[in-house]
């Protein structure tokens, strides 16, 4: 029994615990729908809310866009009024402009109609003046000219040589400037430079064996360096001769190395010709990038470096090729900034003027010929092309930079000291100087002065005026300058003189 209560105890406190859990949940649930009510009452409340600030943000959004809509309907409307403006003139003003093109062509085709008119009436005019005068058009132009001359050709030789003095001399003034100033800031070596042929040796009998048994050392030693070696009664010296100065240079150093060694037989001479041959291009190409550095230059490509440096061993009258194209890279670069031209060509062109030089005894064509092409090949510019081809009078200079060249080229040449000649072109050169001035009719004699820098022609008098002097003196310059070939200038002095002599008795 006690069993049976005890289950039923506990029975009926489940029952009691069921429905007092199923009282709280009941009561929660009811708390929780409430508070969701609630929540659901706040949030339509604020989406209210929401909604209404929207529709008022919509509207103010709308307003102000008609607003902007209407404002720029007003300022297209204004445009397009400007336009329609705008366009009216352009075409009122293409009307004038075609009838004022009307107009030219009309008065143009009257000026034309006019013009002809005037050709009849001259054509008319000269015949009637022809078959009146029964002399021809020449021939009156002829007579004219003649009495002209005679009448005011004192007056006009006053003038030409007042105008040609002035002239001069402000011309010569501004060129002593610049000049000047160039040299002043540029001072170089006034010497000469000859490339030495003769090799000096300790006695005669090295000569023998220099030789050496049936020629065989000779024969080795000039097949290995391509020179002309001349052993002769010269005490105590032999000579190396060839064109190519590089060969001359090859040549001069392994033949003092075989005399300094000793050892001389075939073996031994083609081995000191390599070691010299390696040293003298060591010593071009050192030269030739010394060249470049000197002058700042850079881009310069390494196999024109080398043709560069070739100039080192290369004479020109005595003056060192080498140096005298530094000379006028120099000059050349002083000149074109004093005048404001590209100081970039004229420095390049200058260092490269000569560079055909390297390889005249190669190459058939004058230096210039051959410098040109060696320029076209390395891709330098037209201008600098230019100035290479017109620093001789081979053509007419046409830029500035090429007129700058061929300036500081004579200022390099032409200098005291720079160059020289041998007598036989000395002489000749004078002689040529003297035949050109007497080929001119009223010419008494010639003197070539001044080491052939200036000439002097005595005319006669009788035969020759004031006026006519001039227009000599300027025919004879005309032709020296296209048939000689000289450095610097050249002044042509023209001189008439009168004398009247009478005795008192």
């Amino acid at each position: 029994m006690e069993i049976i209560y005890a289950v039923l105890g506990i029975l009926v406190g489940a029952l009691v615990g069921y429905q007092l859990r199923k009282s709280l949940v009941s009561k929660k649930t009811k708390l929780a729908e409430e508070s969701a009510n609630k929540i659901l009452e706040d949030a339509n409340s604020e989406k209210k809310e929401i909604l209404l600030n929207a529709k008022d943000e919509s509207i103010k959004i709308i307003t102000q866009a008609k607003e902007e809509e209407n404002k720029r309907r007003e300022y297209l409307t204004t445009l397009e009024q400007k336009i329609l403006k705008k366009e009216e003139n352009i075409e009122r003003k293409s009307q004038e402009l075609e009838q004022q093109i009307k107009d030219v062509v009309a008065k143009k085709e009257e000026i034309k109609k006019l013009k002809e008119d005037l050709d009849e009436v001259y054509k008319s005019e000269e015949e009637k003046l022809l078959q009146i005068s029964k002399i021809t058009k020449e021939e009156a132009k002829d007579i004219l000219l003649e009495k002209t001359e005679k009448e005011i050709g004192p007056e006009l030789v006053k003038k030409i040589k007042a105008m040609e003095e002035d002239a001069k001399e402000q011309g010569d003034e501004k060129a002593r400037d610049i000049i000047s100033s160039v040299i002043e800031r540029y001072a170089a070596d006034y010497t000469t430079e000859t490339t030495v042929n003769t090799v000096l040796i300790p006695s005669d009998e090295m000569k023998g064996r220099i030789i050496g048994r049936e020629g065989r050392n000779i024969q080795a030693f000039e097949k290995a360096t391509g020179v002309d070696l001349i052993v002769d009664d010269t005490p105590e010296a032999v000579v190396i001769s060839s064109f190519d100065p590089i060969r001359r240079q090859v040549a001069k150093i392994a033949l003092e190395k075989l005399i300094y060694d000793g050892r001389i037989h075939p073996a031994r001479i083609e081995e000191v010709v390599e070691k010299a041959k390696k040293e003298v291009a060591a010593k071009v190409k050192e030269a030739g990038e010394a060249a470049i550095l000197d002058l700042g230059l850079t881009g310069i490509p390494p196999d024109l470096v080398r043709v560069l440096g070739r100039l080192r061993y290369r004479t020109s009258y005595g003056q060192n090729v080498l140096n005298h194209s530094l000379e006028v890279a120099k000059i050349s670069a002083m000149l074109a900034a004093e005048l404001g031209a590209d100081v970039g060509i004229a420095k390049k062109a200058g260092l490269f003027h000569d560079i055909g030089k390297a390889l005249d005894q190669d190459m058939e064509g004058s230096h210039i010929e051959i410098g040109c092409d060696i320029a076209r090949k390395f891709g330098f510019s037209p201008e600098i092309i230019h100035a290479i081809e017109a620093h001789h009078e081979g053509v007419e200079p046409k830029t500035v930079e090429a007129v700058i060249v061929k300036a500081a080229d004579a200022i390099s040449a032409a200098r005291p000291g720079a160059r020289r000649e041998s007598l036989e072109n000395y002489v000749k050169r004078l002689t040529e100087l003297e035949n050109i001035a007497n080929s001119f009719e009223g010419v008494e004699k010639s003197y070539a002065i001044q080491a052939g820098r200036e000439v002097r022609i005595i005319v006669r008098p009788e035969e020759i005026d004031d006026l006519a002097s001039i227009k000599l003196a300027n025919n004879i310059a005309a032709k020296i300058e296209k048939e000689m070939f000289y450095p610097g200038q050249i002044k042509v002095n023209v001189i008439r003189e009168t004398r009247a002599v009478e005795y008192a008795k």
